[in-house]
């Protein structure tokens, strides 16, 4: 005797509602990869190529410091082009090898790429007031991640054409991003003579966010020329980023 073949169960028909819903769902887990995608860009990938631009930024500046002394015909240094890499900044608090360029402006251009920015509208270096700079506390390079770290008295460098200025942390405060006194010549009393020469960075806190701004603002304690002994706690990430030339 044979079996009888079992019969088969007619498929039962997907409602037109389900199939809606199995759509929607397919597309929002498809939206939701390319969110973490971008995500996983802005985070990662981004900070990978903003380190190579700031390493040949370095570069650039550098040779050209060994090529030519670019001056104005009073002798002063003259006032950067938009864009233009001018500055290294070493924090040794952020990192042995912490070593930052900086460009004129702080447009996304400047930001996204070089790191760190100007306020065009703020003194120049060297000069009485405040030279004021920001950078992104995340992606980008994030120039300025470990901004919260520091205290007071440590210490910050920049070095031009001319030489290496150095600073010391005066005071770290928290601000709305709407108080821009702490850029003025002399940070927070508008109108205000200045008899200091300062240096205050600026970025957004908390990560992730710009709900308020970090502000660092520091004092400068010495000035090296070009040529002269290289301040002794940067002297070893300057020989290795500039080749000794302080």
């Amino acid at each position: 005797m044979t079996a009888e073949p079992i019969a088969r169960r007619p498929r039962r028909r997907r409602s037109v509602g389900s199939v809606i819903i199995g759509i929607i769902a397919e597309l929002l887990l498809t939206a939701g990869l390319f969110v973490l995608l971008f995500i996983g860009w802005q985070l990662w990938w981004t900070n990978i190529e903003a380190e190579s631009v700031q390493q040949n930024a370095i570069s650039q500046v550098t040779q050209e410091w060994d090529q030519a002394e670019k001056k104005s015909k009073d002798g002063k240094p003259t006032t950067p082009i938009e864009g233009e890499t001018w500055g290294i900044l070493y924090i040794p608090k952020f990192g042995h090898n912490y070593a930052k360029p900086i460009a004129e402006g702080i447009g996304m251009d400047v930001l996204n790429t070089v790191g760190v920015g100007r306020y065009p509208q703020t003194q120049m270096i060297g000069e009485k007031g405040n030279v004021a700079f920001a950078g992104h506390r995340q992606t980008h390079g994030q120039v300025f991640w470990d901004m919260d770290k520091l205290s007071e008295g440590d210490t910050a460098y920049i070095q031009t054409r001319d030489g290496i200025y150095s600073y010391k942390l005066r005071q770290l405060q928290y601000v709305s991003p709407e108080q821009s006194d702490v850029l003025l010549p002399v940070p927070g009393q508008p109108g205000a003579k200045p008899q200091e020469k300062l240096m205050t960075l600026t970025t957004c806190h908390p990560p992730f966010s710009m709900a308020e701004r970090i502000i660092s603002t520091f004092e400068q304690t010495d000035f090296s020329k070009r040529g002269e002994p290289i301040p002794a706690e940067i002297e070893d990430i300057v020989t290795k980023t500039t080749g000794g030339n302080g």
